[in-house]
């Protein structure tokens, strides 16, 4: 057990540890996204070509997300009662090795049909493991703040590492997509998942170092000193707050599915229908994701300053609308263009993104929190995340790359988590109003 004098430095240690963690799974994931756009269609699936190759490796991307609530009731299940920190070594250490196996992964030229076969199963369990990563980093971060009020902005820092990996990502593609063709191809590919075991070290060294949740060891003393078993609390969740789990996880969707519409689907679009060179779509998204990172803790300064679920209807409501301001930027060409274009779209949904992981998590009570918010994110995921690439492909194919119908895909994605933050204000109130007696 830490010392007392560790105490008043654990806020900002787990907000670090979060913030790291955070971005080691993310970098993990979004390599993968990454190279599905990119390259996995030539190497694993060489048999399909054009579209149907690209429409089956966003099927491998899907394949993630499918896994992700498996992950989340695991996980979450870990969380709740045996610790958040127990949880999440675990879940950093399989994420990380997993992306490493990915890199060391033979092509389809080399052993046939098992190649997109392993790279399902190892996809599944990098799904799995992020599954389990996002609800524990953000309680991590979220139940260690100094006061209640100050939640929305540490929880805000395991939002922070997704555009980090994002960032880490696009660096790392960037790099080796100015190699030749064939030695991007052969070997280029595999650098930035290889990268990933450095990443897994430095994440390891800093979640070591933090406490477990002062709000977890207060709901364990509670449960030893209750005469009456404890249920698992998946099972607690799904029978005892399944409009609250269903309300959460539609208000997860803007800033899960927008976000894979941005940086994952939007890479096929402009690459195939707009003739853009990648390296130009890669630039263009890398200062989107650095626009990203440096308005995450902005907003959630913002956030509590004008009040969360406010803030949180403001954002859901601009981005219905910025999807035909974004494609009608994107379609000039221009890496001017495609940066503002994106850049608008993602101001609104990373703002919603960065506020709304406190924001839910704050509308469960403490003895299934994990499991609660890691449900109904990785749900989310599931159902609408991981589909978004591929519907969106499905539609571009069958408008001829038309951008309209992307346009209402992405604002219907947005008219989902708004009307869903308005359901979810009175679970919210009332859980926050119970932990406050």
């Amino acid at each position: 057990m830490a010392h007392s004098s560790d105490a008043p430095h654990q806020p900002v240690r787990a907000s670090v540890a979060a913030f790291v963690g955070t971005m080691v799974e993310w970098y993990d994931f979004y390599v993968y996204g990454t190279a599905a756009a990119l390259v996995f269609g030539r190497l694993f699936f060489p048999q399909v070509d054009g579209f149907y190759g690209t429409l089956a490796a966003f099927g491998t991307f899907a394949v993630g997300f499918l896994a992700r609530p498996l992950g989340g009731a695991v996980f979450g299940h870990v969380g709740d009662r045996v610790g958040r920190k127990t949880s999440l070594i675990i879940t950093l250490f399989m994420m990380g090795l997993v992306t490493t196996l990915i890199g060391l992964l033979p092509t389809y030229a080399t052993i046939g049909v098992w190649a997109p076969v392993l790279l399902v199963a190892l996809r599944f369990v990098q799904g799995i493991a992020v599954g389990g990563e996002w609800g524990g980093a953000v309680l991590m971060a979220g139940e260690h703040a100094p006061s209640r009020d100050r939640r929305t902005f540490f929880a805000s820092f395991a939002q922070l590492g997704s555009p980090a990996g994002l960032i880490l990502s696009m660096l790392m593609f960037k790099l080796v997509t100015t190699l030749p063709e064939a030695d991007f191809l052969a070997w280029g590919w595999r650098v930035p998942f290889l990268f990933s075991a450095v990443m897994l070290v430095i994440g390891l060294a800093i979640r070591l170092g933090v406490q477990e949740s002062p709000d977890f060891l207060a709901e364990q003393r509670r449960r030893a000193q209750a005469a009456k078993a404890a249920q698992p609390p998946l099972w607690e969740v799904l029978r005892g707050a399944p409009g609250l789990l269903a309300v959460a996880t539609c208000a997860n969707v803007l800033g899960i599915a927008g976000f894979y519409f941005t940086n994952t689907f939007m890479i096929a679009y402009a690459t195939t229908y707009l003739k853009i060179d990648r390296a130009l779509i890669l630039d263009c998204l890398l200062l989107v994701s650095i626009m990203q990172f440096l308005i995450t803790p902005l907003s959630a300064y913002v956030a509590e300053r004008v009040g969360v679920h406010r803030f949180l209807v403001a954002t859901a409501a601009i981005s219905i609308l910025t999807p035909y301001a974004m494609f009608t930027l994107v379609d000039r060409g221009t890496l001017t263009g495609i940066t503002l274009g994106v850049g608008l779209a993602v101001a609104g949904l990373g703002a919603f993104y960065a506020v709304i992981a406190g924001y839910v998590s704050d509308s469960f009570p403490t003895r299934i929190r994990y499991t609660g918010i890691s449900m109904a994110y990785q749900l989310s995921g599931a159902v609408f995340g991981g589909i978004t690439p591929i519907v969106g492909t499905i539609l571009a194919q069958q408008a001829g790359g038309a951008w309209w119908p992307l346009a209402m895909l992405f604002s219907l994605i947005a008219a989902i988590s708004l009307v869903s933050v308005l359901a979810l204000r009175r679970a919210h109130a009332r859980q926050v109003a119970a932990s406050a007696a």
